[in-house]
């Protein structure tokens, strides 16, 4: 199952348009899965729900819409989640 919120925004007289905020992003989180204790605190405090919780209880940051903010990594106590730079050529 996939779980992706989509990012709807009023554009005027053409209607509505989905966004892909995700491109806007200079930094990115790269979560270490062997550290992580799957507290979900990455989680609750994603403030645009770029994270999701799996099945089995672990989380996987999804880059759609995740604008680079670095609260995730803020949040996380064991720092399991760390915030690289985009280089040139990534998406």
């Amino acid at each position: 199952m996939k779980y992706v919120s989509d990012y709807i925004v009023p554009i005027g007289p053409e209607g509505l348009k989905i966004v892909n905020t995700g491109a806007w992003r200079t930094r990115y989180p790269v979560m270490d899965t062997a550290k992580c204790v799957k507290c979900g605190l990455c989680f609750l405090y994603c403030p645009v729900k770029a994270i999701i919780r799996k099945e089995d209880g672990s989380y996987e940051i999804t880059f759609d819409y995740c604008k680079g903010c670095g609260v995730c990594a803020h949040e996380c106590k064991v720092k399991a989640i760390t915030m690289e730079n985009v280089k040139e050529g990534d998406e």
